[in-house]
Formats: C-alpha cells, structure tokens, sequence
C-alpha cells in the first residue's frame, strides 16, 4: 500500500470550540514521508510535525504545546478524518491557535478531503503493528491495545446522568467490516450546561454553542433537533480515540478497548507503545501483501466519496 496526500489545496473557515477564535484553516499537499505537519501562519514559529509527546494539554482536547508555547488545540476530529481516509502526508495552516470546530464531529473535515482530492505517492505506506497486549490504568479508567490484524475499536462511556441510560453505553468498529461516515463521523462533541461556567473561568468552550456541539442539562439535551444516534456519546469517543490514535502519524494494526477513555489515557497509551519497543514493529505492504483487506483503504471502502458529499450536505450550515 501506498502513501497518500491530497491531490489540491483546500480551505475551511470556523470557529475554535475552546478559544472562541475565528479560524482559517488550510490543508496543503504534501511529499512522501513528510507526515502530518501543523504551521501557525500568525506566528513566526517553525512548522510542527506531530507526534504524541507534543500532546501537552489534554483539558477537553487534544492540544499541542510546544517547548516554545506555540499550541495548536482541538485536532483530534481532523485527525479522525484523516485516519478514516488514509491521508499521511499533509500540511495544515492555521491563523489562530485552534483547528476549528465545525458542527462538532468529524464529517465536515471527510467533506473537505474529499473536496480536495487524495492520490497516491509513490513510498510505501508504514503501519504500526501492535504484537503484544499493552494497557494503561487510573483510578476509574483504563485503554489497551491486543494484537489483531486489522484496526478494531470498542469503548464504553460512563456518566452519571439518565441521558446516558437511553441507549446502550458500549460501541464497537471495525475499519474493515463497517462504514466510518455512516457509523461515526456524524457523531458530535458533547458537554453539560452545569460546567459552562467552570470552563469559561479556565478560557475554555468559549466557541461552544447548539450548533456545534450536543449541551446537556438536567433534564436532558437541549438541542432542538435532539441526537443523530441514540448513542451518539459513545460514537463520539470512538471517533475522538481515532484521531487521538493517528497522532503516531502511522495507521495501527491492532485492536483498541477502551473503558471512559479521554485525550489524556489514548496520549498515555500512545506513549507507552512507543516507549517499549517489544509492542510493535513496523511493516509495510509493498506487494499487497497479507494487508488486512479493506481495513486501510480509506473512506472509498466504507461508502464512497459520493456518500461522503451526500451526508455533509446533510447538514445545514456545516461548511
């Protein structure tokens, strides 16, 4: 398998969820092996390429900071989109401190690379193979990775709140066998009214608001339109672990399960693997090879650009 980039430069325009700012964001093509690369265009700071110990801020996001202080907040809902369409080399320029926000899920960025276009490069892709279990433990949660030959997600949120009692709290993808725009790019951010507060004396949600994202109170959500899925929640994190997960810059053959997973567990389990070089290896697929069939070939095998297109105009105001 081969790497991938965007075949043309293209641009969204939002607002960041915790910063408040209006964003521009633009994703460039970029060369084999060069990664995903973040660039502030308002600062003189030299590009960011990713990597998971840059992920120094995992207040309700995933942000980096650099050791110069330059941030980059939100990513992980471009990064799940980049995941879901195979995307590994890619230049995104921002003139504020945070990705923007969007509706609050991950779709209007598939949109947005599939308006752009992907191709092929010329260098193989490089896969992180995960051979043997690895977990990561605190007091009320804990994420693991098991070997697997294909990329596996399986979560289960808990929260104290009858929302969350309507629909079953545990849900399970497999990139090879189920559709990513269908069954989790839709899914939004979501957050209570009771922290509003809290969060705005830390600078935090200051961008928040019905259109992008799903606010609970005590009663139950508050969005006129109410839920896209009766588990929304728990797809959501599915889909926040999946962008969380490509901060590795890699895709990962294996199997993750998580139990009240956030940014902070998926960036420490990251950070395990790479830590103990027994976990993994690299492999690449120059001949097709033993690939696990369709697990990593992008939205085109979960639904097709045109689904793709179809869903975004779906919802009105996303872009």
């Amino acid at each position: 398998m081969k790497q991938r980039t965007l075949c043309r430069a293209v641009e969204m325009t939002g607002v960041g969820l915790h910063s408040g700012e209006r964003v521009v964001m633009t994703l460039f093509p970029a060369p084999d092996n060069h990664g995903i690369v973040f660039r502030r265009s308002d600062l003189t700071a030299e590009p960011i390429a990713l990597h998971p110990d840059l992920i120094n801020d995992t207040r309700l996001s995933s942000t980096v900071v650099t050791d110069a202080g330059v941030r980059v907040g939100t990513i992980e809902h471009i990064m799940s989109a980049l995941a879901a369409c195979g995307v590994d080399n890619v230049l995104i320029e921002l003139n504020a401190p945070e990705v923007p926000i969007m509706d609050g899920s991950s779709l209007p960025f598939v949109f947005l690379l599939r308006e752009a276009g992907i191709v092929e490069q010329q260098c193989c892709k490089r896969f992180i193979r995960i051979v043997k279990p690895v977990e990561v433990r605190l007091p009320d949660k804990w994420v693991r990775f098991v070997p697997y030959n294909g990329f596996r997600l399986k979560l289960t949120i808990a929260f104290d709140h009858p929302v969350f009692n309507l629909a079953a709290p545990t849900f399970e993808i497999d990139f090879a066998k189920q559709d990513y725009v269908e069954e989790i790019a839709r899914a939004r951010t979501f957050g209570f009214m009771q922290e509003v507060e809290m969060m705005r004396t830390h600078n935090l949600g200051l961008g928040g608001n019905l259109g992008n994202a799903i606010v609970i109170d005590d009663a139950g959500v508050l969005n006129p339109d109410g839920l896209r899925y009766a588990d929304e929640f728990v797809r959501h994190k599915i889909l926040d672990a999946i962008g969380d997960l490509y901060i590795v810059g890699h895709p990962i053959i294996g199997a993750f399960e998580g139990y009240k997973s956030g940014h902070a567990v998926n960036n420490a389990l990251l950070r395990a693997v790479l830590a103990d070089p027994s976990c993994y290896e690299w492999v690449v697929f120059d001949g097709g090879g033993d690939v696990p069939p369709d697990a990593f070939s992008g939205v085109e095998c979960m639904g097709g650009a045109s689904r793709c297109v179809r869903a975004c105009h779906q919802l009105p105001n996303t872009l």
